[in-house]
C-alpha cells in the first residue's frame, strides 16, 4: 500500500488533491483507493490534512495515516509551524511549494522536490490555488499513477468551466517534474 500525506492550509484544496490522486490511481490501473480530510473547526488559512492511500487489494484501514510513504506540502509556511516529516517512511519522498530549490530543505535520507506551485497556478489560473499544480507535479515526481489518468480526473471531479486551466497546470507541473528528474 501507498500512503501519501497533503499538508495544506484551510482553502488551499489538499483535499481536492488527495481525491484527484485516489480517482486518477482508480482510473489508470486495477487499484484500491480511499482519499480523505483531517480537519476539525479550522478556518480558512489553518494548516490541514488530506491523506489518500492506493493499493492492489482491499483498504481496510480507516484510521489517519501516522506512516507515509510521500508528502505533499502546498504551502511551505507550514514548514515553520507543522512538522511535515513526521512519521516519513525511511526513504520517502517529499513535494514541496517552494520557488526554492530542493536544496534548500534538509534531505535527512528523504528525496525532496520543489515546483513553484504557486506561481504555475498564478500564470494559468489567475489565483494562487495549489492544489492541481501539486497534483500534477506528485504525478510527475512519483510515476504513481500515469499522465493520461491524471487528467481524466481534472475531466471527472472538477466543475466544466474550470477544466481546460486545471488540465494546463497539471500538465505544466508534471512536464517540470520530470525535467527536473531527467536533469
Amino acid at each position: 500500500m501507498k500512503e501519501i500525506r497533503w499538508h495544506g492550509r484551510g482553502g488551499q484544496g489538499g483535499f481536492t488533491a488527495a481525491r484527484l490522486l485516489g480517482m486518477a490511481a482508480s482510473l489508470s490501473a486495477d487499484y484500491y483507493v480511499q482519499a480523505f480530510p483531517s480537519f476539525g473547526p479550522e478556518r480558512r488559512g489553518a494548516p490541514v490534512l488530506a491523506f489518500t492511500r492506493i493499493d492492489t487489494r482491499p483498504i481496510h484501514d480507516h484510521s489517519k495515516v501516522y506512516g507515509c510513504d510521500y508528502v505533499v506540502v502546498l504551502d511551505e509556511s507550514l514548514l515553520e509551524v507543522v512538522d511535515v516529516f513526521e512519521g516519513l517512511k525511511p526513504g520517502g519522498t517529499v513535494l514541496i511549494n517552494s520557488s526554492r530549490g530542493a536544496e534548500a530543505f534538509a534531505g535527512g535520507g528523504r528525496l525532496i522536490h520543489t515546483i513553484d506551485a504557486t506561481g504555475i497556478a498564478l500564470a494559468v489560473l489567475g489565483q494562487p490555488v495549489t492544489s492541481t499544480p501539486m497534483f500534477g507535479a506528485f504525478v510527475g515526481a512519483t510515476g504513481l499513477v500515469a499522465l493520461p489518468a491524471a487528467l481524466a480526473a481534472v475531466e471527472e471531479m472538477l466543475p466544466p468551466d474550470s477544466r481546460v486551466q486545471n488540465r494546463e497546470v497539471v500538465e505544466w507541473a508534471y512536464n517540470e517534474l520530470r525535467r527536473k528528474a531527467d536533469a
